[in-house]
C-alpha cells in the first residue's frame, strides 16, 4: 500500500492516545453505538462461512487462508462499514476467498468474545473500529500464530498490524470545495469522538477552507457517535441553526448530509460517495478504498511475507479520494480542487505544511516546516479559523 510507518516509534503519544480511546470507549459504551442494545453478536451468526486452511508449498504461507471482517455496524450505513465491505468483496473476487463478516460488534468486552471466538478457527482477522484496539491486542496474545489487522488503531504486536490512511488529504481538497461555495463564511462540522484521527480531519479540511477563503470560519460540535442517524441529526441541526451555509461531518451515516439539503445548505458526507442521499446540494466528500490494501495483505498471508507494521497510506497510494463532485458544483471549483489534487498526488504539496497557527494564534509550524506523521497522529489541538473545543 506504499508506506509503512512503524508508530512504535511515537512513544510520546501513547498517553494522550490512552486517554482519548478510553474517552471514545466511555462515549460509545453509553450509547450512539452500532451495536443494538443486549445483542450477542456471533461469528457463526448471518457470517459468510470460511474456507479450510491448506498450507501452501514450502510451509511458508497458506494457500487459501481463512479470513474474517468484524464490523462496527452494517454495511447499509452507506459510509464507514460500506467501505470496508467493498473491500472483502473485492478481495474475496480477486482471490477465491469466501471471508466470515460478523456486523453491529460493540466495542469493549463484546469485541474482544468475537474476536477470541474468531481465532480458533481463522488466520487472519480484520477489525475496522477504533474502539477494537485493546481487544485486538488481548486476542493477538493468546494467538500468536493468527494474523490480526487493525483499522485506526496504534499498538501493534508481532501478530497485529494496523492500518488506516492519510485522510486528511482529501479532507483539505473538500475544504477548498467548501471554501469557494460558501456565502457567509461560516460553515459547520459535526465530529464523531475528540481522537486525533477526527481532530486533523477537521483540522485538514478547515485549512482547506482559508486556503481559499481566509476569513471563514469552521464551528465543530461533538456528536460523541460513529453511526446514530439521530443523533448526529441533532448535532448538525444545532449547527443550522447557527446559520451556517456548508455543512460537513465525520460519522458514517448521512444524517447531517439530509438535515443540511432540508435547508438548502451545502453538504459533504464522509467515508463513501453520499451524493445520492442530498443530490441537489452534495459538494463532496473524502472516501476510502480498502479493497487493493486488503487483496495486498492477504496475499502476503498466501505467499508468506506479512508482517507486522503500521500502514499509513496516501492519497498516492489510492487508500483515500475524494468522492465525484455534485451536480451544482461549478466546473471552476472543480477544477481548483483537482488542480491541487494533483500536486498532492505529486508530492509537491503537503497538507500540514507551515506555518500553521492554532486557534490561540500560536504558532505549531513555523514557515519552511512541517508535521511529522507522528505530529499528526497525536494532534489534540485546533487550527486558527475553528470555533470549538476539544474536550479534555
Amino acid at each position: 500500500m506504499g508506506k509503512r510507518r512503524n508508530r512504535q516509534g511515537y512513544v510520546g503519544t501513547a498517553s494522550l492516545l490512552a486517554f482519548l480511546l478510553a474517552l471514545a470507549l466511555g462515549a460509545c459504551s453509553s450509547g450512539g453505538g452500532a451495536g443494538n442494545e443486549g445483542e450477542q453478536p456471533s461469528p457463526s451468526a448471518g457470517a459468510s462461512p470460511a474456507g479450510s486452511a491448506s498450507p501452501a508449498p514450502g510451509g511458508e504461507g497458506i494457500a487459501k487462508p481463512r479470513v474474517a471482517f468484524v464490523y462496527l455496524g452494517v454495511p447499509g450505513d452507506g459510509g464507514w462499514t460500506y467501505e470496508h465491505d467493498q473491500g472483502r468483496l473485492l478481495m474475496e473476487k480477486e482471490l477465491g476467498i469466501q471471508a466470515t463478516t460478523v456486523e453491529n460488534v460493540p466495542e469493549g468486552a463484546d469485541a474482544e468474545r468475537v474476536f477470541e471466538e474468531l481465532a480458533q478457527n481463522h488466520d487472519v482477522i480484520f477489525g475496522t473500529s477504533f474502539g477494537y484496539m485493546d481487544a485486538m491486542v488481548s486476542v493477538a496474545k493468546r494467538h500468536p500464530d493468527v494474523k490480526f489487522m487493525h483499522a485506526s488503531g496504534y499498538k501493534t504486536a508481532d501478530n497485529l498490524g494496523t492500518y488506516l490512511g492519510q485522510e486528511y488529504q482529501s479532507a483539505y481538497l473538500v475544504g477548498m470545495a467548501a471554501g469557494k461555495m460558501t456565502k457567509n463564511g461560516h460553515l459547520g462540522y459535526v465530529g464523531a469522538y475528540p481522537i486525533p484521527e477526527v481532530i486533523y480531519t477537521i483540522n485538514a479540511f478547515a485549512l482547506g477552507v482559508r486556503s481559499v477563503n481566509p476569513e471563514a470560519k469552521v464551528s465543530v460540535v461533538w456528536s460523541n457517535t460513529w453511526y446514530d442517524p439521530a443523533t448526529e441529526r441533532q448535532a448538525a441541526v444545532s449547527l443550522l441553526d447557527k446559520g451556517v451555509d456548508v455543512l460537513a461531518a465525520y460519522q458514517d451515516s448521512p444524517a447531517s448530509i439530509q438535515a443540511a439539503a432540508e435547508r438548502g445548505v451545502w453538504g459533504i458526507g464522509n467515508d463513501s460517495d453520499m451524493g445520492r442521499y442530498a443530490p441537489e446540494t452534495y459538494i463532496s466528500n473524502p472516501v476510502w478504498r480498502w479493497g487493493p490494501y486488503y487483496v495486498e495483505q492477504v496475499k502476503a498471508v498466501i505467499d508468506g511475507t506479512w508482517q507486522s507494521g503500521s500502514d499509513f497510506g496516501s492519497m498516492a497510494d489510492g487508500i483515500t479520494d475524494i468522492a465525484p463532485f455534485g451536480k451544482n458544483v461549478p466546473e471552476e471549483v472543480q477544477a481548483l480542487v483537482e488542480e491541487k489534487k494533483q500536486a498532492i498526488l505529486k508530492g509537491s504539496f503537503d497538507v500540514f505544511a507551515g506555518p500553521i497557527r492554532d486557534q490561540s494564534g500560536a504558532e505549531r509550524v513555523p514557515e519552511g516546516g512541517a508535521m511529522t506523521v507522528e505530529d499528526i497522529l497525536g494532534m489534540a489541538w485546533f487550527v486558527e479559523g475553528i470555533e470549538g473545543t476539544i474536550p479534555q
